[in-house]
């Protein structure tokens, strides 16, 4: 058997192995055997977003969590940092998320958040994969073939009571998110576009908005259980651009599939990314005297541009690999208030540690409030460099830094930018590639050196 967890969680093709029904129910067993303690059966909270897919993915999830004396109660669809949150504050042993996030309707993938609503360990992560690969027999494996990869073929299987009990705890989730944005009469001035991907932000957003008194439209808000993600949302923000400036919008939000990012269209339509996000938050953290450790969370992939804007308000930038549970867990080590992600994954320590999409608004729209500046004002705070990103693919991944000709290229170029630009030189974890990104005040200048390492590369690794 094969790493069933990834960077975040189990994802795959719904029908195919690792979300075929054997696997799915193997991986339901081996959590509640996992989490179980001494005198407590395991009791889960789930949540999934809007693809086909997911009903029968929770069904067999429960049905497997069930066979070990375990419960699992459906919140329905809501976005993921709901469930984390709901987890956490109801006393649920753990809580589980069946989405793929921004992927398209034919993938899923199933989350798994502890006790405390954080991310499961690597260490608990091989524990459930080892109990997965030695489970065997019983009548859970009675049908090994599957339901076959048509995800909406997959529906038809199982079979009995339903193992889901069902409880709606939005209203719980959305108060918590009301604690954040004060309803004012300057909010009832604010008109804003929300793009909801059809996916799982489509059943929160629209109160949230309602009850904190905002002028909102909606897009991206009829899911059908193949639309998500399809030409809108936080990967596909050009309709939401379009639909701000038609309608004279003061801003726009677009989430991704499960509600754990959000991306900003300002009113003259140019999208406002993580990066200048997290820059105009950590100021206005800053100023309110809640910037704990006077520092934030980037990845490797944020603009040399956050960091230098960063430098010049006196905050210091940290810096993580890609990936949000790695911004949670070096938030989580240095007691920092902010982290995230250019994508638009942003994490408030304050608010829960994972990303919040619908959090992460109303975090913008009070910086907008307190300060007067409308987004596109606020984002142009950020200057990014540009960017230049150059792909070689080699036969074999040998540490670059002991071949003396590369290393001395490489070298050469960090001393050129001296702090006013950036050199990642990386593997690709998933193909046999090296990634050279550069970034700097120019782009021909930055291009001709990634250039430079990439002849070095091709001349002295076997490609």
């Amino acid at each position: 058997m094969t790493h069933l967890f990834g960077t975040d969680g189990v994802r795959g093709k719904a029908g195919e192995y690792p979300l075929d029904r054997v696997t799915v129910r193997r991986l339901g067993a081996a959590l509640a055997r996992a989490l179980r303690s001494d005198d407590q059966d395991a009791r889960f909270l789930a949540g999934l977003d809007t693809r086909e897919s997911g009903a029968w993915i929770e069904r067999e999830l429960a049905a497997g969590v069930r066979s070990q004396g375990g419960t699992l109660t459906s919140a329905g669809v809501v976005p993921t940092p709901a469930v984390a949150y709901l987890t956490s504050r109801l006393g649920y042993t753990a809580g589980v998320v069946i989405s793929a996030s921004h992927n398209p309707f034919e993938d899923n993938g199933i989350k798994v958040f502890s006790g405390s609503g954080e991310k499961l360990t690597p260490r608990l992560e091989e524990h459930v994969e080892s109990l997965v690969a030695h489970s065997s027999g019983g009548p859970d494996d009675a049908d090994r073939t599957g339901p076959g990869t048509d995800p909406g073929a997959v529906g038809a299987v199982g079979s009995g009571p339903d193992p889901v009990s069902r409880v709606d705890y939005r209203a719980e989730y959305v108060s918590r998110l009301r604690r954040i944005v004060q309803p004012s009469s300057r909010h009832r001035s604010v008109r804003i576009a929300v793009d909801c991907a059809n996916g799982a932000t489509t059943t929160v957003a629209p109160t949230l908005f309602e009850e904190l008194g905002f002028d909102a439209t909606y897009i991206g808000c009829e899911p059908d259980g193949r639309n998500i993600n399809l030409g809108c949302g936080s990967t596909a923000p050009e309709l939401l651009s379009r639909t701000v400036v038609d309608g004279g919008y003061q801003i726009g939000i677009a989430y991704d599939g499960d509600g754990d990012r959000a991306i900003f269209v300002g009113a003259d339509g140019q999208v406002v990314d993580g990066d200048a996000v997290m820059l105009m938050c950590a100021k206005q953290l800053k100023a309110e005297g809640r910037l704990t450790g006077n520092a934030i969370v980037a990845t490797v992939m944020s603009n040399i541009g956050l960091e230098i804007a960063l430098r010049a308000a006196g905050i210091e930038t940290v810096r993580c690999a890609v990936g949000d549970k790695y911004v949670m867990e070096e938030m989580r080590a240095r007691g920092l208030a902010l982290g995230g992600e250019q994508s638009g994954h942003v994490i408030f320590a304050e608010h829960l540690l994972t990303g919040d999409g619908l959090a992460t608004s109303l975090h913008v729209l009070r910086t907008m409030a307190s300060t007067g500046r409308d987004l596109a004002d606020l984002a142009s705070d950020l200057r990014a460099f540009p960017q230049v990103l150059m792909n070689v693919r080699v036969r074999r991944k040998v540490e670059l830094e002991t071949i003396p000709q590369v290393a001395a290229v490489m070298s050469a170029v960090e001393t050129r930018l001296a702090g006013n630009g950036r050199l990642l030189v990386r593997y690709s974890g998933t193909e046999p590639l090296v990634r050279v990104m550069l970034e700097g005040r120019s782009e021909a200048e930055i291009r001709r050196w990634g250039e430079e390492i990439v002849d070095a590369i091709k001349a002295h690794v076997e490609c």
